[in-house]
């Protein structure tokens, strides 16, 4: 399930960016497929970026419907979550005395 979230959060912001460069195209008209290359480019990496910075915005704020809303918006409605890897330290609590 993590691996589709990844997933979803990468291409549903590629997708936003093609959408947002297919709208300037209709008032703009580019004579290089390198610069709707980069428009494009540009275009994805500033969606994502508001909507990822909107997102843990959110979630420190503790507001959940606006963390959905955000993460929707990125292809997935929560960020995923990763299992720590061999190498990553794992920090254990003690328990309190029962």
């Amino acid at each position: 399930m993590n691996l589709f979230a990844s997933f979803m959060r990468t291409v549903v912001p590629i997708v936003a960016g093609l959408v947002l460069t297919l709208l300037v195209r209709i008032g703009v008209t580019f004579d290089s497929a390198s610069v709707a290359s980069v428009v494009t480019a540009v275009l994805t990496g500033a969606y994502y970026t508001v909507f990822r910075l909107l997102e843990a915005l959110a979630v420190k704020i503790r507001n959940k419907p606006l963390a959905t809303v955000a993460g929707i918006l990125l292809g997935w409605a929560t960020p995923p979550e990763y299992p720590p890897t061999a190498g990553t330290p794992v920090r254990l609590t003690p328990e309190p005395n029962a």
